[in-house]
Parts: structure tokens; sequence; C-alpha cells
């Protein structure tokens, strides 16, 4: 088996977007690209793919439309998408994932040439890029084709290794788990991030939350909640049913998003806030996940409190269903200063 590790790609900022150094415990200033990432992204890296054309007729194959095909284009998906929001919002950070040495791994290594994303990357000819294809047609999907293998664990032990060697050198870590195999060990990376001066934030997808014990913060959608914890019948149950949670697993702050409802950050300190959605239309949710979680870590990097973070990343989540397809949002969108 041949593996191949990445030196970082992401373009470096110029000598004029370095920051001054500020002084502990104030509010930084809106980010900008330095050179030296304090985030690192570990997950599932994967390619976005849309097939976009229009539909005239039915087959007559079989009672299914013919999508005339029109436009072809890539997106990074999966953790590659949270780098990119991370660009869009100038803060600095290193990447790693598994990805295969095949078209769709080239193709989003090109992606991800981005300033401020740093490239840590496991390749292997025994990999497949994970893709997602959508077939969509006015704008509306008519399918999704999944293209993924499991990993070998060779391929899975040497990210194992590179990306807990990563998380000594950054402050904050986020995982962004799909479930697609990288992360089968993830609690080993959370163990060893206990023993060093970072945070660990997940992304999870997995209906057993005791892969991520010992996280600092989990950032679960309503159904993968509803996996976990089971149903509950109002707002009273629900903190009971996740302070035990917190407790259980030792997480800090649960940060619930809640679609059209907003989000709302339970912490074991019994703070419970509460953030209403802003989005005027929701067009589309694809990666809406990816952004929030991008938008949290980098308004915690420079130096917001988590409840500021918070109405920051439903601030980002608000504008980013708005567009079509995996997307982001950067600090203008936002109304800030870069």
């Amino acid at each position: 088996m041949t593996l191949r590790f990445d030196t970082p790609l992401g373009a470096q900022a110029p000598p004029s977007a370095a920051p001054t150094t500020p002084q502990q415990d104030q509010p930084l200033p809106a980010p900008r690209i330095r050179s030296t990432p304090t985030v690192l992204i570990a997950g599932d890296c994967m390619l976005d793919v849309y097939l976009e054309g229009a539909v005239n007729r039915i087959s007559p194959e079989a009672p299914v439309p013919v999508l005339h095909l029109q436009k072809q284009s890539q997106r990074a998906g999966g953790a590659a998408n949270v780098a990119l929001n991370l660009s869009a919002l100038e803060c600095p950070c290193t990447l790693t994932g598994l990805i295969g040495e095949d078209a769709a791994g080239q193709q989003l290594t090109t992606l991800l040439d981005r300033p401020g994303i740093h490239l840590q990357l496991v390749r292997s000819a025994e990999v497949s890029t994970i893709q997602k294809i959508r077939l969509v047609a006015q704008r509306q999907q008519l399918l999704r084709m999944d293209v993924e293998a499991p990993p070998p664990e060779a391929c899975v032990q040497s990210f194992n290794a590179m990306t807990r060697d990563l998380a000594h050198h950054h402050r904050w870590v986020l995982v962004s788990d799909y479930g697609k195999g990288a992360l089968r060990d993830v609690q080993d990376l959370i163990r060893a991030c206990r023993h060093q001066p970072c945070r660990v934030l997940v992304d999870p997808k997995r209906p057993d939350l005791e892969a991520y014990r010992g996280a600092w913060l989990l950032k679960p959608n309503l159904s993968e909640m509803r996996a976990a914890v089971g149903h509950w019948h109002d707002e009273k149950d629900l903190c009971e049913k996740l302070a035990r949670l917190q407790r259980s697993l030792e997480i800090d702050h649960i940060l619930l998003t809640r679609g059209e409802a907003g989000m709302t950050l339970f912490s074991r300190e019994g703070l419970c806030l509460h953030v209403p959605a802003l989005a005027r239309e929701v067009y589309d949710v694809s990666g809406a996940g990816d952004t929030v979680l991008a938008a949290l870590t980098c308004f915690l990097a420079r130096g917001e409190t988590l409840e500021d973070a918070v109405r920051a990343a439903n601030r980002a989540a608000g504008l980013v269903v708005e567009k079509f397809g995996t997307a982001s949002v950067t600090l203008e969108e936002m109304g800030m200063a870069a």
C-alpha cells in the first residue's frame, strides 16, 4: 500500500494582512489570514458534483425524468467545505483527511488551493475519494448518487497518527464526522487532545455519541439529537436529557441546530442560550452545518465569547442557506469589517 502525505498547499497571506498581536482577554478584530493556523480540521473530505440541466420529458424506458445536461460543477464538501468556509472568513486552518490518488482527489485539492488553507492530507491509490453527485433541474435535486467505500485500515491508522500529531500544534480541533470511516477511531484523537491545550468541537453523525466522550462541544442537528437521546416532550424534558448526556460523556457544551427555529446552546454549568433563525428564505441547506461549525470556531479563535460566537454562527447559517449548493459566506456578507 502506497501512502502519500501533503505538505501545506494553501497560499500565504501578503505581509499587509498580518494582524498585530492583541492583548489577552480582549476581543480581537475581525479575522485576517495569518501564516500560522490555530484551527485544525480533521474529518471526511469529499467532492460535491452538480450535474444541472432541464427536464422536459419522461423516459419511455421507465417512469423517470430525463435530464438534459447543461452544466457541470464541483465543490468541496464535508471537512473540506469547513476549510473553505474558514478561508472565506479569513481564518487560517489546517485540513487533514483521507483522499484517493484519483481524478476526484486531484479536483478536490485544486478547489482547496485557497488563501489560509494548509493541506495535510493522506493520499492512497487504495482509497476512493468520496463523491456526492447531485442531478439538478431548475435548482431542485432529482437524485443524489454517492461514490464511497470504507478506507483500508492502514490508511486510517496513518491518518489518525498524523491528526494526533497536528493537534498538538493547534488551539482548536474541529472533527467533521460524516461516518465515512476516516474517524472510526475518533476517541483516540479526543483523548490525546484532552492532554493538550486545545479544544475539540465535533459535528457528529453517529447515533451513539459515546465515541465523542470528552469533547468540548458537540454540534448535532435535530434528527441527530433525536437518534442519540430519543424524543422529548418539551424544552424542559430536552434540557434534562441533555444535562444527563453532558454529565455522562463529560461534554461541556452542546449546540443544537434546529433548522428554521435557529439554534440553542446548552452548557454544563446551566447556561441555555436560544438564538432564532435569521434566514429570509431557505434555498438550500446543503453544507449549512459546515458553515455553522466554521463560523463558530472562527469567532472563538478571534477571542469572542462562546455566546457571541454562537450568534455569529447563526448569522452565517442564515446567509448560507439562501445560496444554492455547498457554499460559504464572507465577513463582508456578515456585515463585518475585514
